[in-house]
């Protein structure tokens, strides 16, 4: 922030302006963060040393194209499936997933329990440790674009 008594206030009409010899900081410039004299002076610098330093590479997708996958392990439903269940049917717990906000089931960890697990997304390793401890997983029908 400006104020009265900044260096080159007080030194005004001195010469130097505390600078000590008159050609000690002359065409020294004041905006040396911006790395100027890159397209002049220093071009050979720029190409030596930096030869990427201008443009713009590689593609960023968009973030609509980006989808958010909240994912569960088979392990940790096996913790939570009695707090998830719906009903049981036949003895075996039935978990939607989805409708508790999770898009895809995978497979670490280990599952105990017989559940009948309705979700958009699994992995194989997770149907096939569902099916060996006596359940299934129901997959949902996608009719459009099949």
């Amino acid at each position: 922030m400006p104020h009265d008594l900044r260096k080159t206030r007080k030194k005004r009409g001195s010469r130097t302006v505390g600078w000590g010899r008159v050609g000690q900081h002359r065409r020294t410039g004041g905006k040396g963060h911006r790395n100027p004299g890159r397209h002049k002076a220093l071009w050979s610098y720029v190409i030596k040393y930096e030869p990427d330093y201008y443009g713009k590479r590689g593609f960023t997708s968009p973030k609509s194209l980006k989808q958010k996958m909240n994912v569960i392990n088979v392990g940790t439903l096996d913790g939570l499936a009695e707090k998830l269940w719906v009903e049981r049917e036949n003895g075996k717990f039935f978990v939607d997933l989805e409708s508790h906000g999770y898009t895809k089931l995978l497979g670490s960890g280990r599952i105990t329990k017989p559940l009948i697990v309705k979700v958009p997304a699994f992995s194989k390793s997770a149907v096939e440790k569902v099916k060996e401890a006596g359940g299934e997983i129901l997959e949902e029908k996608q009719e459009a674009g099949e």
